[in-house]
């Protein structure tokens, strides 16, 4: 709980996926599921904490197995816990992830509901605030995805942050993750967002300086997958990076630069949590280079794209999301190895 102040605070779910056999039903055995401890922004932080750059995870754990494994992770990867909240009553969340023969997935439900929901929904809006107020001076970056809007705790809780961040002058960070089956357990994982789940994202995504969705989110969201166009669609001008999976990655705002990057080729072992290095990658490189957010500066911001493309490409080599995360000395090798400069 020591150390140095963080320069990014990771707003969001941390839970396990549960990951089925192959072909078969998650919920049928769990003898026979792999569970790996997982959510988009405890991925995020513990590999921002493997680059070296400081930073907080800002969540809400059950007093359970899944909590102290977690509570572990942070204390090895030394990641700030000082905003972490436990509840008493809610469990962990677990995500049931089904995978056919050839290893794709689609989430398929949780599992360990008490009856009150999870801990991640009940985040507290006041307890979140006093915690935050004296991070907030040296924070850089706050960084959420919408699925804490799809519960009114955990909603009201993310609106706080974002204020307090405004009102501190950190810059927020969208990565917008979108995942159905959060809003509505028995919604098609594929689902695209109905109008009023779009009237509960768009609010947030006008607040932010920094917004990477993929390109479906983008189409839905906006009808268009070029980033420029997102941009110029949002009140902040965002840096907007649109991925798409193994196709070109793109960035740009409406007054700015603009560029994309090939997509490294690697033989992945697992891709899970691939977005995520790379969202941390690029973190992490505009916290060590504040002034690339503003600067007209292609080739940097194209060198900052590639450091992130490297993170990602570096984790789909091990199993799990936060197992196989690099250092960015790691990143610097595979890089230079690769005949890519950072």
């Amino acid at each position: 709980m020591s150390g140095p102040n963080p320069l990014v605070l990771c707003l969001g779910e941390a839970l396990v996926d549960r990951l089925g056999p192959l072909g078969g039903d998650p919920t049928a055995d769990p003898t026979a599921c792999d569970d790996r401890l997982g959510g988009a922004p405890a991925n995020v932080v513990c590999a921002l904490a493997r680059l070296g750059t400081a930073s907080a995870f800002v969540g809400r754990l059950g007093r359970d197995a899944i909590g102290a494994a977690f509570a572990a992770l942070f204390a090895e990867r030394g990641v700030c816990t000082r905003v972490l909240q436990w509840d008493d009553q809610r469990p962990s969340r677990i995500v049931l992830v089904r995978r056919d023969a050839g290893g794709e997935r689609v989430f398929g439900g949780f599992a360990g509901d008490l009856g009150a929901g999870f801990a991640d929904q009940a985040l507290d809006a006041a307890a979140l605030s006093a915690a935050l107020a004296p991070l907030s001076s040296q924070a850089r970056w706050l960084l959420l995805g919408t699925i804490p809007l799809a519960s009114p705790a955990a909603a009201q809780a993310a609106w706080r942050a974002v204020d307090q961040a405004a009102a501190a002058g950190v810059a927020v960070a969208v990565d917008v993750n979108w995942r159905p089956t959060f809003w509505d357990p028995g919604a098609d994982p594929a689902a695209a967002p109905t109008a009023a789940q779009q009237d509960s994202l768009l609010p947030l995504l006008r607040q932010c300086q920094l917004l990477k969705c993929a390109a479906e989110e983008a189409q839905w969201l906006f009808g268009s997958t070029d980033p420029t166009v997102v941009s110029a669609a949002l009140p902040q001008q965002p840096l907007v990076v649109v991925t798409d999976g193994a196709a070109l990655l793109r960035w740009g705002r409406a007054a700015g630069v603009a560029g994309s990057l090939e997509p490294f080729v690697v033989q992945p072992i697992d891709t899970t949590g691939a977005g995520d290095a790379f969202t941390a990658g690029l973190l992490d490189q505009l916290c060590r280079q504040p002034q690339l957010l503003e600067a007209n500066d292609p080739d940097r911001l194209c060198q900052a794209m590639r450091f992130a493309s490297g993170c990602g490409a570096l984790v789909c080599l091990g199993a799990g999301a936060i197992d196989p995360q690099p250092s960015a000395a790691q990143v610097r090798a595979w890089l230079n190895q690769s005949g890519s400069s950072s």
